[in-house]
């Protein structure tokens, strides 16, 4: 909550260029190939003969994020997430990003401070430099666009389209809690809403909330998979839910899957919640979405190494026959459509 006697600065006190330099000038470079960072009309970087990878990705208010809820430090992290775990989607490495923000007059100096003391550590967590961006007005809220570069590991990039029969699907994590802390959230807004008086504790859904406001990228996962030398035949991140990023392995491979249900990796304190909820567990692992667990097909002959990570699932594979199905519980073949986030 702000205090009434907190004064505020007004963005048109300090300018497009003061606000530059007031939210970037404790931003470090990480990377030897970032030559020239913020402060001139473009970035410099040399990566040699590398390929670079890039991604974007957009944060709209009241489409991807309410800000009733959703803290303004956490929101920059979550903004750099989103983007760099594009990257490591690609079987790559996060050197740089640029962010790049439109905001309207309800926000002060100290709100946008907020916002980049987020991804300022995310930056760090992640060893990501900021080399540039934007700055604009808008007359509809907050929005914010971070561009993620990187490089392909020595082995190359993987891309969605590899995908080879009898590949094994594989899925880090667990699945379905980012969705879950959503709706725990949206259920506490609508109690505020009605008694603001009212203090909700959350501590029992502490996992489920963190993955909704401030997930993580499996950069461990990239790490691990080179240094074990597999390289998957494709890859994609969950952003959009796993039926969604399976549907698009399979089109972009010309394959089918079979997805087992009972293999799908699901925590006990979603199964839990999804209880309270009245939700389906498997439903909402399958259309849940932000969860930015990596999603990728092996050859056979990698699955011992596969095997020796704790947090790899093996959940199905890859066969020629273009159909894909999820197997029940009860040994019932169901096809998977696309019930993830839609943007429009």
């Amino acid at each position: 909550m702000e205090e009434k006697d907190q004064k505020f600065t007004n963005l048109d006190q300090i300018g497009e260029f003061g606000l530059i330099d007031i939210l970037t000038k404790d931003f470090e470079s990480n990377n030897k190939s970032t030559v020239l960072s913020i402060g001139d009309d473009a970035a410099v970087i040399d990566n040699s003969k590398e390929k670079t990878l890039i991604s974007t990705d957009m944060l709209v208010e009241g489409v991807h994020f309410d800000l009733s809820y959703f803290p303004l430090k956490h929101l920059g992290y979550k903004a750099v997430i989103s983007s760099i775990s594009d990257i490591y989607a690609m079987n790559g490495i996060c050197n740089q990003i640029t962010v790049s923000i439109a905001v309207s007059n309800r926000f002060k100096l100290e709100s946008i401070n907020e916002l980049y003391s987020g991804i300022k550590v995310a930056c760090k967590n992640y060893k990501v430099d900021l080399i540039g961006g934007d700055t604009t007005s808008s007359k509809k809220g907050l929005i914010i666009s971070v561009t993620a570069l990187g490089i392909s590991h020595k082995n190359g990039f993987v891309a969605r389209s590899g995908a080879e029969d009898n590949d094994l699907i594989v899925v880090s994590g667990n699945l379905g809690g980012a969705y879950l802390g959503l709706q725990v959230l949206e259920r506490e807004k609508q109690v505020f809403l009605v008694n603001p008086n009212s203090k909700p504790d959350l501590s029992k859904y502490k996992n489920l909330v963190q993955r909704q406001l401030r997930p993580e990228a499996r950069i461990d996962i990239i790490e691990f998979l080179h240094d074990s030398n597999v390289k998957p035949t494709s890859m994609i991140d969950i952003s959009d839910g796993l039926s969604s990023e399976i549907i698009h392995i399979c089109k972009s491979s010309k394959k089918g899957c079979n997805i087992y249900e009972d293999k799908i990796p699901i925590s006990n304190l979603t199964t839990q919640t999804c209880n309270e909820f009245n939700l389906e567990s498997t439903t909402v692992a399958l259309s849940g979405g932000e969860d930015y667990e990596l999603l990728f097909t092996i050859k056979q002959e990698d699955l011992k190494e596969i095997e020796k990570n704790p947090d790899l699932s093996i959940i199905g594979h890859i066969n020629s026959k273009k159909k894909m199905n999820l197997v029940t519980k009860t040994g019932k073949n169901i096809a998977i459509k696309s019930m993830g986030w839609k943007s429009f």
